[in-house]
């Protein structure tokens, strides 16, 4: 057994500079020296021992100049070496100086001090020889009754342990704990002795607790741990006796320790699915959630009830809670808010979103008055994204909520405003009877409007829904008061007129680089970072975006003046009205036009947007027809589309989502009478203890561990040959952070093999935890060595070494024997994650490494090599299904995933069939991958690469 797989009591630092001592040395310090000296020696033999020196020559000068000492350091750290030092001969029988050893600890068990007795009672509890622990068992018994709870708490361990390992030394271990258990007054004391009898005499353990049941909520926390945990598991072997214990839980939850109310609520839960045992298991976790600072604690209690939502029957007891769970959004951690939202989004229903869009509400016009931070533009954003789901799913909800979110669109935080404008834009064109009430709300904060992208999508919104000759009127008046006076390129001309000094020349930067849904890019202008000067800010908004060589918005601004005039047109009767209108309109554009060809902005107007200001004047000077029907028909029509198919794909993904949840029974299902199930059969609910222990030992079973193809064979890797004189293989089993090689090393040869030990290095950002120590194997024999590796990051690592050893009897140098090498595949830490395209492209525009892989597949098929990366590389695919169906000779679509320790990862594909080369040439094209870090973006690039051709075996 390697150290890993024991259990850790102390840990010990271990200087790497300073040379290993001789033996000689040591002895002479051991015998010798003062205090000190002899401290510093012990220190240093069992530092020795543990890295595989044996020193068998030192076991009696220990014995004879050490063990007699009083010194408190020199007995602690006696402690440790009688640990870990052979007390065996070769043959297994136990050395004859260890004697002396058990009658030194005999005294320290009756020694005056408590520490003494207490510590060496702990040490007691790691022996595994029972030849010295059974001249001990009388002293160890008298400490149940010493004066100190420290060497009474000690003792119970001790006759615990000796009992679960050698119970022939003491069998009547539960009865004499039993006894203790009644007389104790001790917390501490108690809950060892409790823990005992649950072990090794349940039915005592259940006498204890029938005898004091309504005492159980005055008892101290650590105690009532224990308790919980007896009564899950005698309700979870025995079903029948729930009622008996129920109350005791429902008590519990009422304890003033955290850890007790939250292991009693997750206890209630699985013994009770009464609508009574949920609501006060869900009452008892939020007060958990607001009362504790620990954001960890926060998050994992949230987790609990998001898996009480999962139940069906559940979810309607906690839809009564949601204005409770709201509470949590107190916290300043946007993590927690985060679930926290989307939680009571999932529970909203109509007997509660008026409620929860006031709290909303009252949020969202906090985030407004606090000082700005870093989280509360985000916070900002996550509430007006749910306020919009709640508007979408409840439609009268929107006239209360839209008011609110409409001052939102001159935040200076883009994000969250363009999360108002999107909501916006939905809402507007889904109730009718709202567009008043928004355009008037849009008018009156049009002037405020800050940013630039949010500006356009203001004017979109304007020209698209102002349907009144009023309406138009006033969006005509809005966009003159953010323009200034025309002709501009003139009053620009004026003002700088009046200044002395020349203007600065401002180099034309090269026009950034954007990125479209389809992952290609596009060219435009955008916002200049240079600060503007006291001159510049006194511009009108609009004159502004102009004067930084935005021009993007004036191709926007054209559109919608082009709309409200054709409106317009058809709206006033008057033919003077008319063209005054049309007239003002085309004005403006070509003022801006103007102004574009100009050398007064920082940047020149491009082509794209000449085009489309030169066309939109067209329009107005011709008002064809078509154009009328293209201009204010065809634009909302398209909306409406892309909003249809949102809404279907959102609809889907919920009755996906509820047809997971939904228990199906089937009619000849057979039905279990818990009366008539015999306790083996009681496989319903697996044991919470058992699995959580599991969980955090590592050796949690996967859910894909149910496919008997996805066993562990699956994941040995061989390491040497068969011809070899060792072989050895490992399987890997990977754990979050922690990777576990379990290697079999078998000895195929004819001679006993010393100090067989397994060497590892490790390259990439792995870390091996500890050195396994050596092992003797007997000719033909094997062993299993266990090695903990720590994982830092997302990145292929690859786990090399070799087994050195000794032949028994031979003189020769040690022998070796190199190991392949092991590959740690990314895989196992990539999981599946979605984001909206605008997150998207943001991410898509700030990673830096990017990693472009050729396609190179014997795949024909565009659908099945895109199904094929998605199930290779654990990706999501953000591009809807709608977007990907039907036949075409090409496909672009995103890909996006997370690793455990939250990096993120984005890739591309833009794949084609080359239809000259016949219907079964094989798809090809790119893949690009973008992250943060170098090592995500090589690892998956490499695994894409692996796996792109498909096996037809």
């Amino acid at each position: 057994m390697t150290a890993a797989e024991n259990v850790c009591y102390t840990l010990m630092n271990v200087t790497n500079d300073s040379e290993p001592p001789s033996e000689v040395s040591l002895k002479a310090d051991l015998e010798k020296g003062e205090i000190k000296a002899k401290t510093e020696a012990l220190k240093k033999v069992i530092i020795m021992i543990l890295n595989g020196e044996k020193l068998p020559g030192l076991l009696m000068t220990i014995i004879r100049f050490v063990l007699p000492l009083q010194d408190h350091t020199i007995k602690k750290l006696l402690l440790v070496f009688w640990e870990i030092v052979p007390k065996t001969t070769p043959d297994g029988k136990l050395l004859q100086e260890m004697i002396l050893v058990c009658d030194a600890y005999r005294k320290d068990l009756q020694h005056p001090n408590e520490f003494i007795r207490g510590s060496t009672l702990r040490f007691l509890c790691k022996l595994k020889e029972s030849e010295l622990l059974e001249p001990l068992m009388p002293a160890i018994r008298a400490c149940l009754e010493h004066r100190h709870s420290y060497v009474r708490r000690n003792a119970v361990l001790a006759i615990y342990t000796i009992y679960r390992n050698f119970e022939h030394l003491i069998p009547d271990a539960p009865e004499l704990i039993h006894d203790f258990l009644v007389n104790e007054k001790d917390a501490s004391c108690k809950r060892n002795a409790f823990m005992m009898l649950i072990h090794a005499d349940q039915d005592r353990a259940l006498d204890y607790l029938s005898t004091c049941i309504d005492q159980v909520h005055t008892f101290g926390d650590i105690l009532q741990l224990v308790i919980v945990e007896l009564i899950y598991k005698v309700c979870h072997a025995n079903p029948s006796e729930r009622a008996r214990f129920i109350r005791c839980i429902y008590n519990l939850l009422q304890s003033s320790s955290p850890a007790v109310k939250y292991e009693a609520a997750g206890t209630l839960v699985t013994l009770s699915s009464a609508p009574t045992a949920i609501k006060a298991a869900a009452q008892c976790y939020i007060d958990l959630i607001i009362k504790e600072s620990d954001n960890n604690v926060k998050l994992i209690v949230l987790d609990r009830l998001i898996e009480l939502k999962e139940h069906p029957t559940h979810e309607r007891v906690l839809q009564d809670l949601v204005m409770d769970i709201l509470r949590v959004l107190t916290t300043p951690d946007l993590e927690v808010r985060k679930k926290t939202l989307q939680l009571a989004l999932d529970l909203v229903s109509s007997r509660n979103v008026e409620e929860l869009v006031i709290v909303l509400k009252k949020e969202v016009i906090k985030t407004n008055n606090v000082t700005e931070h870093e989280d509360t533009d985000k916070y900002r954003q996550l509430l007006v994204r749910t306020l919009h789901s709640c508007s979408v799913r409840f439609p009268d909800m929107a006239a209360n909520v839209i008011p609110v979110l409409m001052e939102f669109l001159s935040d200076t935080n883009e994000a969250a405003a363009a999360d108002v404008l999107e909501f916006v834009r939905e809402a507007i064109q889904r109730f009718d009877n709202l567009r008043p009430l928004i355009i008037e709300k849009m008018l009156e904060v049009f002037h405020a409007i800050k940013t630039v992208k949010i500006y356009r999508g203001a004017l979109w919104i304007l020209g698209e829904y102002c349907s009144t000759k009023e309406d138009i009127q006033s969006v005509m008046t809005e966009v003159r008061r953010s323009l200034g006076e025309i002709p501009i390129v003139e009053n620009e001309l004026k003002k700088e007129s009046g200044d002395v000094k020349p203007e600065e020349e401002v180099s034309a930067a090269p026009a950034p680089k954007l990125v479209t849904e389809m992952g290609t890019y596009v060219t435009q202008s955008a916002l200049s970072s240079s600060r503007p000067s006291k001159k510049e800010e006194d511009r009108p908004p609009l004159r502004g975006f102009l004067m930084d060589g935005d021009f993007y918005v004036a191709a926007s601004l054209a559109t919608t003046l082009t709309k409200v005039a054709l409106r317009y047109v058809a709206l006033a009767e008057d033919k003077k009205r008319q063209n005054s209108f049309v007239a003002e309109a085309m004005l403006i554009m070509a003022t801006v036009l103007h102004l574009g060809k100009s050398s007064l902005p920082k940047k020149p107007i491009t082509d794209d947007d000449v085009d489309r200001i030169s066309l939109c004047l067209k329009v107005l000077s011709e008002c064809s027809p078509l154009m009328n029907d293209i201009f204010n028909k065809e634009c909302r029509r398209s909306l409406s589309h892309m909003l249809a198919v949102r809404l279907e794909e959102e609809k889907l993904s919920q009755k996906k989502e509820s047809e997971k949840r939904n228990v199906t029974v089937q009619a000849d299902d057979p039905i279990s009478f818990m009366q008539l199930t015999a306790k083996n059969e009681m496989t319903s609910k697996e044991d919470q203890f058992q699995l959580s222990l599991l969980a955090a030992m590592g050796n949690t079973q996967r859910k894909e561990a149910a496919d008997p193809l996805a066993s562990k064979l699956n994941k040995v890797t061989q390491l040497t040959g068969f011809s070899d004189p060792v072989y050895a293989e490992a399987y890997v089993h990977v754990n979050q952070y922690d990777i576990v090689l379990d290697v079999l090393v078998v000895n195929q040869t004819s001679d006993t093999l010393q100090n067989c030990t397994l060497e590892l290095a490790t390259l990439g950002d792995l870390k091996l935890v500890e050195k396994p120590s050596p092992l003797t194997l007997a000719p033909h024999d094997f062993a299993n060595i266990k090695a903990n590796v720590k994982v830092a990051s997302t990145e292929n690592g690859i786990i090399f070494g070799n087994i050195v050893y000794d032949v028994s009897g031979a003189a020769s140098d040690r022998n070796c024997v190199v190991l392949s090498d092991i590959h740690i595949d990314i895989m196992d830490y990539i999981q599946p994650a979605s984001c909206t395209d605008a997150e998207f492209r943001q991410m898509w525009a700030e990673f830096e490494w990017e990693n472009k892989v050729t396609v190179n597949t014997n795949i024909t098929d565009l659908s099945e090599y895109l199904q094929h990366i998605l199930n290779s590389t654990n990706m999501k695919c953000l591009t809807p299904e709608k977007a990907l169906s039907g036949i075409c000779g090409f496909m672009a679509a995103n890909l996006y995933a997370r690793s455990i320790f939250g990096e993120d990862a984005l890739a591309n594909v833009s794949i084609e069939k080359p239809i000259h080369m016949g219907p079964d040439a094989p798809v090809n094209g790119h893949i690009r991958i973008r992250a943060k870090s170098q090592g995500m973006a090589l690892s998956l690039g490499d695994k894409i690469n692996l796996s792109q051709k498909k096996s037809f075996s």
